[in-house]
Parts: C-alpha cells; structure tokens; sequence
C-alpha cells in the first residue's frame, strides 16, 4: 500500500527522545532489511549514544532525529534533521542532514513522507535555511521520499568502501 494525491497521509507524532527510544529502535531496526543500506543492525548501546546525542541537539539547536510515533502513539522509527558529523572523513560537513527510517511494519503507507514534511516545517522553524539528504543508490524507497519532497538530485557518488553509489539531495527552505 503507497499513499496517493486521493488518500490522505496517516497522522504523524515527533517527540524527542527518551532513553526507552533507544530499546525501541534496537527492537525496530534489528531487521537486516530495514538496516541494508546502514551497514546492519546495530548493538544497543549504538541507540544509547545516538538517543544522548540527539537530545543534546534538539536542546542546542531546536531540532534532532525525533521519535516517530503513529497515530496510537506506537514507535515506528525516526525522523528528522541533524548536522553531519564531523569526525566522518566524507559527505556534506557543516550541512544539516535530513532523514528518516522505520521499522518494517510501518513501510508503504506513507509514514515516511509524513514524516519527513513535519522534519522540513520544524527545521523551517528552527532557522534552517538548506538541507541535504544523504541515501544510497540503491535506496529506492528513500529515493522516492526525497524526490517527493521536492528534493534535487546534485551529486552521485562512490561510498566509502568503494562498492556502492550514493546520492546527494539538496532542498531550499522558504520562509515558515
């Protein structure tokens, strides 16, 4: 099932993160699918760090990866925006990234793109002028998000590793 212009989009919730989030998305992202284009699954204390880090952004800078809950209140995933990291030898440095991933249940029903379009209207909120999204090639689902978004294809490139592309989008931010 995909959303259409004829059905509307299910209802979204963003929080910021507690420490259950990170159990949460251990549970949620221990598929080796919804984990195929970031390397697989990760350990726990992964979750720990990022769910730290992204509190610390959101109370920093007014944005984060939030948690993405549906319309029960239920984890299904992630979405939102954070700068990229500077340790990482590659990718936009200095740019806000946007992004999102959810845990297999809640795939092709539109969550995704929800999601991302409540991340744009807070990151517009929060002053956010620019923002890049970061997929890998083969990612057709998130490919599609970005390309719905309005997103604009402006860089392929080799990942580190040498054995798989990745793509850069980019998109402008009007006034909120």
């Amino acid at each position: 099932m995909t959303t259409s212009p004829t059905r509307p989009l299910p209802a979204v919730q963003l929080r910021v993160l507690t420490d259950e989030d990170a159990h949460a998305w251990h549970h949620l992202f221990a598929d080796p699918d919804v984990m195929e284009f970031l390397g697989g699954p990760a350990e726990l204390s992964a979750y720990e760090e990022i769910t730290a880090r992204q509190r610390m952004h959101d109370a920093q800078l007014g944005y984060c990866l939030w948690t993405l809950l549906d319309a029960d209140g239920a984890v299904i995933g992630f979405t939102g925006a954070q700068p990229w990291p500077r340790e990482k030898e590659w990718g936009p440095v200095g740019e806000i990234e946007i992004g999102w991933r959810l845990g297999r249940s809640a795939w092709g029903q539109g969550y995704a793109y929800a999601a991302a379009l409540a991340t744009l209207d807070r990151v517009r909120e929060a002053g956010v002028p620019h923002v890049v999204a970061m997929i890998n090639d083969a990612n057709a689902r998130s490919i599609a998000v970005a390309e719905r978004l309005g997103m604009t294809l402006t860089d392929r490139f080799l990942l580190p590793g040498g054995a798989a592309y990745g793509r850069r989008y980019e998109l402008t931010l009007g006034e909120g």
